[in-house]
């Protein structure tokens, strides 16, 4: 996969030169959507700009913000959390640093940071707006920082890179000063075989897994004393002494779980409304007042742990066992990565005594993938499928589910089917084969009074 993306980074690289060359800009709007990166003060970049044959490609490359397509996307984990620091919807913390005012949510800096738990609990315990009049914290190098503690990414101008290697030894992230040296290490290296390159911005790429797991323990402390089980068997254990600073709590089957609404807003629209448009704040937590109280119906206290895991991480343990309730659960509460995640399991199962059942399950939750898979599964297998009148049952249901489908308008099930029989056919004996295949399937249709 690494060498794939090598490949077409390497493909892009002239093709997106050559494009600003000869005024190409919709395509350049294209590439850069695509991926391609024209980043200023890079030898590509600089090339690019000076290369265009017009002013209003040269603003375009200017003004594109360096965002690549996985964080683009509405429901990807990594831009919920680029977007809960940007926005700072339901922060519970201010920093002043210099004059600079940043928003950002304790549990969030306590998971990522034992030095941030400390303070918090001692220095800073009860305060809501932090001032930092240190002259040495440099506000750019301390939005950095904050970066970090989010995204796992870090951007920063290579002339604040020392203060963001003294705030890190500061904060005790030593993962992040050993990053800081290595990129330093490396540009150095870049700048000394490429003469008269001048590179001013540092960035850290994040680790995803690092990330999801520190959030993770967001999840471990919103359950439950009585449903912890096992904790104690775990090294490196902060949940007994790790404060997470709840505003929510949500009652599952008489279980109280002690969450955040930055989370659960930010990652689906349904608790946003029920959260934020919707709640009327009425019964508060009794061993802690300030938190108000929602009971969840129809939903049993071990698939709001999927889900509780899945909208703090967005990954959660499933099995055959419980994955259709999970799956019900996801389109409920609107959540559409959740709901592929499902997908996924339910795709590892595929046979040929649950196909049918699966394709309609794809349908109904709008599972395209998962549907894709069930038909190139049918297709490996539709000369026995024929056999069974619950298939002939389902292709005139999808035939008559097409709004005002005329007799020889084509049965979107039969297409795929017939699409998965005709593609990758090379030999002579796989056509046979797959001729034989769209005979049973014909003799089928003719048998049910369906022209398509």
């Amino acid at each position: 996969m690494t060498f794939f993306i090598l490949k077409i980074q390497t493909f892009l690289l002239p093709l997106r030169y050559y494009a600003c060359l000869c005024g190409h800009e919709e395509l350049v709007q294209y590439l850069l959507a695509s991926g391609a990166k024209c980043e200023a003060n890079t030898f590509d970049g600089e090339r690019c700009v000076y290369g265009s044959l017009n002013d209003s490609i040269r603003r375009l490359l200017k003004d594109y913000k360096c965002v690549s397509v996985r964080a683009m996307q509405r429901n990807d984990f990594n831009y919920f959390l680029h977007m809960l620091l940007e926005q700072g919807q339901h922060s519970d913390v201010k920093f002043l640093v210099h004059g600079q005012t940043f928003q950002a949510h304790r549990c969030v800096l306590s998971a990522r940071s034992e030095y941030f738990t400390e303070m918090f609990e001692t220095k800073w315990k009860g305060k809501s707006l932090i001032t930092l009049k240190h002259p040495l914290i440099n506000p750019a190098a301390f939005g950095a920082i904050l970066q970090y503690f989010y995204t796992g990414r870090m951007d920063i101008d290579i002339s604040l890179v020392e203060e963001s290697r003294r705030l890190a030894k500061q904060c005790k992230m030593t993962d992040l000063i050993e990053e800081l040296e290595n990129k330093c290490k490396q540009v150095y290296e870049f700048v000394s075989n490429k003469p008269g390159i001048c590179v001013k911005v540092l960035s850290l790429e994040p680790h995803t897994c690092q990330l999801q797991d520190e959030m993770a323990q967001l999840a471990d402390c919103a359950l439950p004393t009585e449903l912890r089980v096992g904790f104690d068997e775990l090294p490196f254990n902060r949940v007994d002494r790790f404060p997470t600073y709840p505003d929510i709590c949500f009652r599952v089957e008489g279980y109280d779980f002690l969450c955040h609404k930055a989370f659960f807003c930010g990652r689906s629209d349904y608790f946003k409304a029920l959260l934020e448009d919707h709640f009327s704040e009425g019964e508060l937590l009794q061993s802690q007042p300030s938190i108000p109280v929602i009971t969840l119906h129809n939903i049993t206290h071990e698939i709001f742990i999927h889900v509780m895991y899945y909208i703090y991480t967005d990954e959660t343990e499933l099995m055959m066992e419980n994955v259709l309730d999970v799956l019900c659960v996801a389109d409920m509460y609107l959540l559409p990565g959740l709901k592929r995640l499902c997908g996924k399991t339910l795709a590892k199962s595929i046979g040929e005594d649950n196909v049918l059942h699966m394709w309609k399950t794809a349908k109904l939750f709008r599972l395209s993938r998962l549907e894709d898979q069930c038909t190139e599964f049918m297709a490996k297998i539709i000369e026995r499928l024929v056999e069974q009148p619950e298939f002939a049952e389902i292709i005139k249901e999808d035939a008559a589910s097409l709004e005002k489908r005329q007799e020889t308008d084509s049965v979107p099930l039969v297409d795929d089917i017939r699409f998965h029989i005709a593609s990758n056919v090379q030999t002579y004996s796989e056509i046979e084969e797959a001729n034989q295949k769209l005979e049973a399937l014909e003799e089928l249709l003719a048998s049910v009074n369906i022209d398509c």
